[in-house]
Parts: structure tokens; sequence; C-alpha cells
């Protein structure tokens, strides 16, 4: 088993044998990237049906993804997989959208963000999850090789269970693309 398949989340409760770069670069917590963005679902935004067109849904959802991951990173990052997106009810034209991002897990140069879309439905004073997706981003830097990202600092058992699961999940990934013969 390569070391790679077997890398932890760089956390201050499990660090990882990183770069003397990495390592000088101060641990940040959950809250300090968790990121909230709200749309207007407009009808430009909706099919025939009057639901949101699931591409838009999955935009806004890098967008607060990817604004998330810069501020835990620092710089720039790029998406580099969505790992997971399930619609679960859809929006409709007049809902606001809101999409709440969180970092689960940092480690070397990419950190798994974990994305919400809720229905806020102002009539009903209502809340539905819309998505629940992970997308893996990539620090980057200005000349777009990539570079160290901080660790995570988790502060409650519910982020240090995020951590811990999105470490299985890397590995499971990791695992699966070695036997698939890509890195």
């Amino acid at each position: 088993m390569s070391s790679a398949t077997t890398a932890r989340p760089r956390t201050l409760s499990a660090p990882a044998r990183e770069s003397s770069e990495a390592m000088d670069l101060a641990a940040k917590t959950v809250d300090a990237s968790k990121t909230v963005m709200t749309q207007l679902v407009f009808p430009e935004h909706a099919n025939a049906l009057g639901k949101a067109f699931g591409g838009q849904v999955m935009a806004w959802t890098d967008m607060a993804g990817g604004v998330c991951s810069m501020r835990h990173s620092g710089g720039l990052t790029v998406t580099a997989a969505v790992d997971e997106l399930t619609f679960e009810v859809p929006l409709r034209i007049g809902d606001i959208a809101v999409i709440e991002a969180r970092v689960n897990a940092a480690f070397r140069s990419s950190m798994e963000v974990e994305v919400e879309v809720w229905a806020e439905r102002p009539e009903l004073t209502t809340r539905s999850r819309c998505i629940l997706a992970r997308l893996t981003f990539v620090g980057i830097d200005a000349e777009g090789r990539t570079r160290a990202v901080p660790p995570l600092l988790p502060q409650t058992d519910e982020e240090r269970a995020r951590a811990r699961d999105a470490e299985a999940r890397r590995a499971d990934r990791l695992a699966r693309r070695a036997r698939q013969g890509t890195t």
C-alpha cells in the first residue's frame, strides 16, 4: 500500500508527516472558513416545471465550496472532484437558496469541503435540505502549481467525526484510483 492511500487529514489531533513548508502553516478552525451564500431562484434559473436547473444549483454549490476552500487555504484553489452530490428536494422559483460550505478535512494540498443547499420558502417559514455535496479542492499558487494548505483544527466532537469520515472517504478514493491505475 502506498503512503498516498494512508494519508491522514492535517489536523492537530492527527498530524501528517509534511514538508517544513506545510508544517509552518497555522491551523485554522472550521468556523474560520465557513461560508454561507444566498440566492433567490428566478425564472431564468428554472426549467419549464418551475424547478431550479440542477446545473445551476451545482454551480452555486461549487462557488460556495470554492470560496470556503480559498478562505481556509489563504489563496487560490481549484475544484479537483465532486466526490458526492445528492439532490434531495427541488428548489422552486421564488425559493431562497441558502448554500452553506465548511471544510471537513485538510490534507497536504487538498481539502474536502461539504456543501449543503437549503430551500427556504418565505411564505411557509420552512427550510428543507435540497443538496448534500462533498467536493475536493486543491490549493494552487499563481503559476497553477499545487501548494500546501493549512491543517484543520476541529473544535467539536462533530467536527472531529467529520474529519475522520473525510479521511476514510479519501482513503477509499485513493485506493479506487490505484486499482484503476490513475492518480
